[in-house]
């Protein structure tokens, strides 16, 4: 049996990833990413109890620039998810699916995380 009619599956280098499939990803990825900051907003609040000195020891490492980049990541993490679940209880309504509307709803969801991210940590500073 001869297999040279047959087409070949594009390879990873040359294969372009919808944007709705990299979303779908990244929302799997910002669920996992908040989990572990729940884990680091209980051991703030834990800190919190313990003391003002343990709270600053505490403050301190998440003001250096790798907690800095963790609570903005973390925050992203948060619009970003709120954002493509709001986007996804929409399509619970049956609407949104045409693959015109689930492109754009997808670029509105990134839009939206990054904007509100930056006005967060804008806001906050």
């Amino acid at each position: 049996m001869s297999n040279s009619g047959r087409p070949l599956s594009p390879h990873l280098s040359i294969y372009r990833w919808p944007i709705t499939m990299v979303l779908s990803i990244l929302h799997r990825a910002t669920g996992v990413a908040m989990s572990v900051g729940l884990v680091v907003l209980a051991a703030w609040l834990m800190q919190t109890a313990a003391g003002p000195e343990a709270y600053l020891r505490f403050t301190s490492t998440l003001s250096t620039f790798v907690g800095m980049l963790f609570l903005v990541g973390w925050s992203f993490a948060f619009f970003f998810h709120a954002a493509n679940g709001v986007r996804h209880l929409v399509w619970d309504t049956g609407r949104g699916f045409d693959k015109r509307d689930a492109d754009r709803s997808a670029w509105i969801v990134v839009g939206f995380a990054a904007i509100a991210t930056a006005v967060f940590w804008w806001v906050a500073a």
